[in-house]
């Protein structure tokens, strides 16, 4: 014989209640067990009944165990959402600003083509000179890092060519014997080395 579906209602009389609530008390704890079992997973349940009095169980370890354990995670996912947040709004008002500055410099742009003439405000003129300052030291101090980079490329140079004539030198002393050879300057630069003198 087939049971009939329950209405999920309060059952009124108390005598039932409170024989319902023991038989299904123990069978949420029996299955919590078995869960816990099968499936190696640590279970806390807390019941409270109609008295107030309570039933627990803590399938591994004690009740204040799982407890800290889950207000370490609950704390650890709050603490990942707002820092989530955080970075939402952080990159939001990155965007705004930015946007905001791409405005100012499109306006500053069209004003020094001559397209805006007048459209830009005083505080509008200071934002842009200041931005035209970084921009032109951002710009003299890329110039001048490449200016040191060609200044050692020179002096390397330089040593290699050095090297290359006292080389030839000693060379044409050993073939002559002759010593104290003013070296020769040519108006003409080197265009290819000898291997030897390439570093």
């Amino acid at each position: 014989m087939a049971r009939g579906k329950i209405q999920l209602k309060r059952i009124e009389n108390p005598v039932h209640r409170q024989v319902t609530f023991c038989k299904r008390r123990a069978g949420l704890l029996k299955k919590a067990k078995e869960l816990s079992v099968l499936c190696d997973a640590e279970i806390g349940i807390f019941i409270f009944s109609a008295q107030g009095k309570l039933y627990e169980l803590a399938t591994k370890g004690t009740m204040q165990g799982l407890i800290e354990k889950y207000m370490k995670c609950s704390s650890g996912d709050q603490a990942d959402d707002e820092a989530k947040e955080a970075q939402i709004l952080d990159t939001k008002e990155e965007i705004k600003m930015l946007k905001n500055e791409i405005e100012l410099l499109q306006n500053g742009l069209r004003y020094m083509l001559g397209g805006g003439a007048g459209t830009m405000t005083l505080d509008e003129l200071h934002v842009f000179e200041k931005h035209l300052e970084f921009w032109i030291y951002h710009i003299r101090s890329t110039k001048m890092e490449i200016m040191f980079q060609e200044i050692q490329l020179l002096q390397n140079k330089e040593g290699i060519l050095k090297a290359a004539n006292n080389y030839l030198q000693e060379m044409i002393e050993d073939q002559t014997g002759i010593t104290n050879i003013a070296p020769m300057i040519t108006p003409y630069p080197l265009t290819k080395q000898n291997e030897i003198f390439q570093t």
